[in-house]
């Protein structure tokens, strides 16, 4: 097969910013310590991007408080808010739900890298399951050509080219972990991110300040930062999304793979797995006995990447 793969985000840089009006009085606090850790003219051109996402900002966005704390009647507001306001922007309906963990659930990824040939079908597939930015071809998936002997993502390239697979290569697709001890969650300086029940790390993007620690905590890669508002044409916008998930997120914040939480949750498999023409990618609940992810983790010789940090994925790796 030949192929030409990019799946590193190629990320779109603004000029300088001023500083934009923040949601609340703790996360100003937050940045206010950044400010002085960093210098003001490291943290003007570290918060830059905001600007845009400032000025876009609504009253009722404005006074939106953290997922966590909304009720039921906050989340039914809030949601018809957003399908409003993608039905404006882009003359689409959308279904946004707010879907939940699966009660017993822990969600576990893991690929046979046998059987991977780096095609690159699965970061496509995330690119337009998730409604991600076309111009920058962003997706939360990528794929390593790899040397033979050697697990280490450092001596990976992602933007091999021609036939695959290479005898001389093997391929290794990364993207979030879904770490037990995360990292991006601990750094978070206003809580944005957190780790729900069945594994999932989320991201609310209606809090995240956008100062890119998490993007910085991540051993993995495994973050992207919106340096501009995502333009998806609109017959190619997804309707099926989620408020924790692939809903059209803003400019000036920090996104992930939610393992299609808007599928998983509904008893469907993610986008990527389903795009994959090997067969390379296993995807279930570790807690299901009965599970194939099971199986493969209790008879396999599975890997992890960067095992000596201690952050524990839910994403394993495995060859024949």
């Amino acid at each position: 097969m030949t192929t030409t793969n990019d799946s590193s985000p190629k990320e779109n840089g603004q000029g300088d910013r001023s500083l934009p009006v923040l949601q609340n009085s703790s996360r100003r606090t937050a940045v206010k310590g950044a400010f002085a850790t960093l210098g003001a003219a490291a943290f003007v051109a570290a918060v830059s991007p905001l600007r845009q996402a400032a000025k876009q900002t609504t009253a009722s966005e404005f006074m939106q408080t953290h997922y966590k704390r909304l009720t039921d009647e906050d989340k039914r507001k809030v949601i018809e808010r957003l399908e409003a306001e993608v039905k404006q922007e882009h003359g689409v309906d959308v279904d946004i739900a707010d879907d939940r963990p699966i009660p017993g659930t822990k969600f576990v990824y893991a690929i046979n890298l046998s059987v991977c040939n780096g095609n690159g079908k699965c970061v496509e597939a995330c690119h337009k399951e998730n409604n991600h930015d076309r111009a920058t071809n962003q997706s939360y998936i990528r794929v390593l050509e790899m040397p033979k002997g050697t697990m280490d993502m450092e001596h990976g390239n992602t933007t091999y080219s021609g036939v695959v697979p290479k005898d001389d290569k093997f391929y290794l697709p990364v993207q979030c972990q879904q770490c037990d001890e995360p990292p991006c969650v601990d750094v978070c300086p206003v809580k944005a991110t957190w780790k729900e029940e069945d594994g999932i790390v989320v991201v609310d993007y209606n809090w995240c300040i956008g100062c890119r620690y998490c993007e910085a905590a991540c051993p993995y890669h495994a973050r992207r930062f919106n340096w501009k508002q995502a333009d998806v044409p609109a017959d190619e916008i997804n309707p099926d999304q989620s408020y924790l998930s692939n809903r059209l997120r803003p400019v000036g914040v920090v996104e992930k793979c939610t393992y299609c939480l808007h599928r998983t949750r509904r008893g469907k498999l993610p986008a990527c797995l389903e795009a994959c023409p090997t067969g390379a990618r296993v995807f279930g609940n570790i807690l299901d006995p009965d599970s194939n992810i099971r199986w493969i983790l209790e008879n396999k010789r599975v890997y992890i990447l960067k095992e000596d940090l201690g952050t524990k994925p839910a994403f394993f790796y495995y060859f024949d």
